[in-house]
């Protein structure tokens, strides 16, 4: 089943006539340069920005599913972990169990995913940037929705956490979840099953990360040279330093 369905999305200048199809369990990385459209993408797809075209979830148009459903169905995580009320961070990852009328269920878990236990009590406002991150994860995780929309979430995380936050991507994919996340990093784009590569509010590319992130495109798209054996080795074009 296609879990999302983007058909000749655009908002303004920032998102130009994208389409995209997204089946049931799959871990997608989106990439791209800085203003090239990824947040925009993922907060539209979420329903968040006004935007002409089409967004459909699970065979449903977005504009047809009830409010309420909307956060049963999705979670999206903002790039930004920003709080302006000292509620305690138990209480943050609760928020996501609202849609299905504040039961609960999973809170505990979604804590101790993201090792916040300790910090469960804590309030959100007196946290570090990386703490305040993984608040977020653990409120999507908390909404057991099928489709999750992460921006950025990578950035902000230590080594440890990031690989955690790998994890749990992929362990949401194996229960046949949807999970499309935002990133620089192109080497850990090389984990995901799928890769979206965005440029100036359009998509450039779409396949498996060997079929896309090819040295071509990575030097027409970032304008670096890539070298991927053994590995990913990235560097500026000699052109650059003179």
């Amino acid at each position: 089943m296609t879990t999302l369905s983007i058909t000749n999305l655009s908002v303004g200048e920032r998102l130009r006539d994208v389409s995209l199809e997204l089946p049931d369990g799959v871990l997608v990385a989106l990439v791209g340069p800085n203003g090239s459209g990824k947040s925009t993408l993922l907060q539209a797809a979420a329903g968040l920005l006004p935007a002409t075209g089409r967004v459909v979830w699970r065979g449903r148009p977005f504009s047809a599913i009830p409010f309420i459903e909307r956060g049963q169905l999705t979670a999206w995580v903002p790039q930004e972990a920003q709080f302006e009320f000292g509620f305690s961070v138990r209480s943050v990852v609760a928020q996501g169990r609202f849609a299905h009328g504040d039961d609960d269920a999973g809170v505990e878990s979604a804590l101790a995913a993201m090792d916040l236990l300790a910090l469960a009590e804590r309030p959100v406002n007196q946290l570090s940037g990386g703490e305040r991150h993984r608040v977020l994860l653990a409120r999507a995780l908390a909404t057991a929705a099928p489709l999750q929309l992460w921006d950025e979430p990578l950035a902000a995380l230590d080594v440890r956490h990031a690989l955690q936050t790998l994890v749990l991507a992929d362990n949401l994919k194996k229960r046949g979840g949807t999970v499309l996340v935002s990133l620089h990093d192109l080497r850990v784009a090389h984990c995901f099953d799928y890769v979206v590569v965005m440029q100036a509010g359009r998509i450039a590319a779409q396949g498996r990360p060997d079929a896309v992130l090819t040295p071509e495109l990575l030097l027409n798209v970032f304008g670096v040279q890539a070298r991927l054996e053994p590995g990913l080795t990235l560097s500026l074009p000699s052109t650059s330093s003179a």
